[in-house]
């Protein structure tokens, strides 16, 4: 009883313990992503002041980002949420304070000039900025600075999705596939309502989806099976989107020019682009994810079938040349028009499938299915909770071991047959196939193709045997 008394005493220290310092990291955090947010409206509402179209300027904005991020925050590159995670994997989450007010600089004129980048990789890295720098300067331990990096990054995304839970649920489960740190829960939620409690006060506004017209909660064998025909197209998409991306900042790295130069010539490109395709895949985009998710259910006449398709290489090619910003807004653009593009096809609900597009390619591409889950329910509403659970787990099982973030790492494998390296990251992971289970559906195979033309002879003789007299 006495060994009981003391363990519970333990525990109950502990938990207030992190009830005050999550507290206190997810009040600061969603100040400053109040402050962030705020920025990044103005400087948006202010191209009007412009006397040509703003994204001329992106040339100049690219390397411009590039310059600022190599001379002050090497680590405050690319979309924000990568950098986190290897500092929390190898750095036992320590990150420069300096990385603070670059990430929050460059993004911001990346997106004031145009960049296909999101709001929230920039939101997650600020935020675990800024717990590490509470970390530091109170001297807490390696295990302890770790905590309270988590607890940054969670902090960051729910004030900025405005889905406390879902965002406090992702910055856990995007650190390793197939494992959500317990340990890290509690803190995690407590900073993450916090910062969107904080944020919220502060005069930031969210957006919420009412698709709430469908309310259809009968068993629909016709609807389950295309969900789950989604779930397959969603996570090839998920796929397709890490491909693009990959590809094209590595062909961006070959190219021996100098980087400021390589970041001119992709700001051109963007701008050529632009000038062919339309103003649509630049920004945020958030104007064409609220037509593809309107809640009449009709085909939004600004979306066509390959929306995701530019969106991808627009973002790939900002991304490579140099631009700030987060991955995961333009994953969201991307998962609603494809969504679109599959409701048009099947000739089904549009507006449920650019919700189920909305979070599945999300759980596909960052491998985080519960997080997707609880986001569909918050941004979504309730009714949608069994259809987004079907469409995101078997868009993360199709996408494979894959991610738009390379230092994730790997504690499981998606498929039976298929060994991965437990422990590795997923950029130097290594995968083999049982070559065994494809030896039996060859010889599966070839048993029905024997079987198949031993009945054909047997009807070709009974045939021949009719026709004689």
């Amino acid at each position: 009883m006495k060994k009981h008394i003391i363990e519970q005493t333990v525990i109950f220290f502990s938990v207030s313990k992190w009830l005050l310092i999550s507290s206190a990291v997810g009040i600061m955090i969603g100040a400053l992503m109040a402050l962030f947010l705020w920025i990044l409206e103005y400087s948006a509402n202010s191209r009007g002041l412009l006397p040509f179209s703003y994204y001329y300027l992106l040339p100049l904005a690219l390397p411009l980002t590039v310059f600022i991020v190599k001379i002050f925050a090497p680590n405050a590159t690319g979309h924000g949420t990568e950098k986190v995670i290897e500092a929390i994997h190898k750095k036992s989450g320590k990150i420069e304070v300096a990385v603070i007010p670059i990430k929050l600089l460059a993004t911001v004129i990346t997106i004031f000039a145009g960049g296909s980048v999101g709001k929230e990789g920039p939101g997650a890295q600020i935020g675990a900025g800024a717990a590490s720098f509470v970390a530091t300067l109170f001297k807490f331990r390696k295990a302890d600075t770790k905590k309270i990096v988590i607890c940054g990054i969670s902090a960051g995304f729910a004030s900025v999705f405005g889905t406390p839970i879902a965002g406090a649920i992702f910055g856990i489960e995007v650190l390793t596939i197939g494992v959500i740190k317990y340990d890290v829960l509690l803190p995690s939620f407590i900073a993450g309502f916090a910062a969107f409690t904080t944020a919220q006060f502060l005069g930031t506004d969210y957006t919420y989806f009412n698709i709430h017209f469908f309310k259809s909660m009968q068993l629909d064998l016709t609807l389950i099976a295309l969900v789950v025909v989604a779930g397959v197209f969603f996570g090839l998409i998920a796929d397709f989107f890490i491909t693009v991306l990959t590809e094209i900042e590595n062909v961006i790295k070959e190219i021996k020019l100098n980087t400021y130069l390589k970041a001119f010539i992709v700001g051109c490109i963007i701008v050529v682009m632009t000038l062919i395709a339309g103003e649509q895949y630049l920004g945020l985009g958030l104007e064409i994810i609220d037509d593809a998710l309107n809640p009449q259910g009709y085909i939004p006449e600004g979306i066509r079938w390959f929306d995701f398709v530019f969106k991808t290489i627009f973002t790939s090619l900002t991304l490579g040349g140099g631009g700030s910003g987060g991955i995961i807004t333009p994953i969201f653009y991307v998962g609603a028009t494809s969504g679109v593009t599959f409701g048009n096809l099947m000739n089904s609900e549009v507006a449920l499938f650019a919700a189920l597009g909305f979070v599945s390619v999300l759980a596909g591409a960052t491998n985080a299915p519960i997080a997707s889950i609880i986001m569909a329910v918050e941004l979504f509403g309730i009714e949608i909770a069994h259809y987004a659970a079907v469409s995101a787990v078997v868009a993360f099982l199709v996408s494979g071991h894959r991610s738009v973030f390379p230092s994730q790492k790997i504690a499981m494998s998606k498929a039976g047959n298929i060994d991965v390296q437990i422990g590795d990251d997923i950029e130097h992971s290594s995968i083999s196939i049982h070559t065994e289970d494809i030896d039996k559906f060859k010889h599966l195979g070839a048993q029905l193709k024997y079987k198949s033309l031993k009945w054909q002879v047997k009807n070709f003789h009974k045939k021949d045997n009719n026709l004689k007299p």
